[in-house]
């Protein structure tokens, strides 16, 4: 499996120099969005916290980023970081919140915060623009004066770097004994309570990188695509990153990033055929649950299994 991974890490390196620009733009935005579902992956597929108002992660790495971009000199990788770490220390105050409820109260007040998120994105006019968003964000050049990040090609290689680096990361921090700990309170908490373990603690430190690697997502799309708005910290995008864990297959953290494919590319072939795509998309959607509940990450290891 390391093998396979460093060949098709090693085939999206070369992309860039066989596929055309409009094939390119939308890749780039499927490694983007494959990073923010991977970052909701450790929450709901490792921890079992189901979260609602995921969005919230990526509208303050968005917003974060955007911010910076267009009100200072600072290097685009620096301002992608700084976005993804504010994401991050955002976090740990929502989730000392969230994390005194379970369940569903626990969802309940993840879409609360990012509803609040969302108020303040429409009425703080002078910082986020409203409903007009932050347009014209720039892809500045890096440190030293590079300037290979304004390129599509080398905005793209970051971008998949990026996701790289989460994944190595998020592996090693499931593999670890944190993991193992994440692990044991989603299969049973009371028993790691009465362990000793604090399983609040560690439930907020899950969110807390969850959030800055969602933060991280939404500090590359908003240079990406130039501007930064209220959708992107919508309650139906955190519907559709969900989606996207569940169908890719949860607690794999590779099966999030092909759900993300899966869904844009649904997404570009059913949108070009009907205007109610979102329709045909949520059939699909039950016939995964209700007959691959392991998502497609899960289908292709049977099928490996079975090969």
């Amino acid at each position: 499996m390391p093998l396979l991974l460093l060949v098709v890490a090693a085939l999206l390196a070369a992309a860039p120099l066989v596929l055309p620009v409009f094939v390119l733009t939308l890749l780039t935005e499927a490694l983007i969005l494959g990073l923010f579902a991977m970052s909701l992956d450790l929450m709901v597929g490792y921890t079992r916290l189901i979260s609602f108002g995921h969005a919230a992660a990526y509208g303050l790495g968005a917003y974060g980023a955007g911010y910076i971009l267009l009100h200072s000199a600072t290097p685009l990788p620096l301002a992608i970081l700084a976005a993804s770490l504010f994401a991050g220390v955002v976090a740990v105050g929502v989730a000392w919140v969230c994390t005194m409820a379970t369940g569903v109260s626990f969802s309940m007040l993840t879409l609360a915060f990012a509803q609040l998120l969302f108020a303040i994105a429409f009425k703080w006019t002078s910082v986020t623009g409203a409903s007009d968003g932050l347009a014209g964000i720039p892809r500045r050049a890096g440190p030293f004066g590079l300037t290979v990040f304004e390129t599509k090609v080398g905005y793209y290689e970051l971008a998949l770097f990026c996701l790289g680096v989460a994944y190595v990361f998020c592996r090693a921090l499931v593999n670890a004994p944190f993991g193992a700990v994440l692990r044991g309170i989603r299969e049973n908490e009371a028993k790691m309570l009465s362990l000793g373990y604090n399983t609040r603690l560690y439930k907020i430190a899950v969110v807390a990188i969850s959030f800055a690697l969602g933060g991280l997502a939404g500090a590359l799309y908003s240079p990406f695509a130039g501007f930064a708005n209220t959708d992107l910290v919508y309650w139906l995008f955190s519907g559709q990153v969900l989606i996207m864990v569940i169908v890719g297959g949860q607690g794999t953290l590779l099966g999030p990033i092909l759900g993300a494919a899966f869904f844009m590319l649904v997404q570009q072939v059913l949108s070009k055929w009907t205007e109610s795509w979102a329709l045909f998309f949520g059939l699909i959607f039950i016939g995964f649950v209700m007959f691959a509940p392991e998502g497609i990450w899960g289908l292709l290891s049977r099928w490996r299994v079975r090969a």
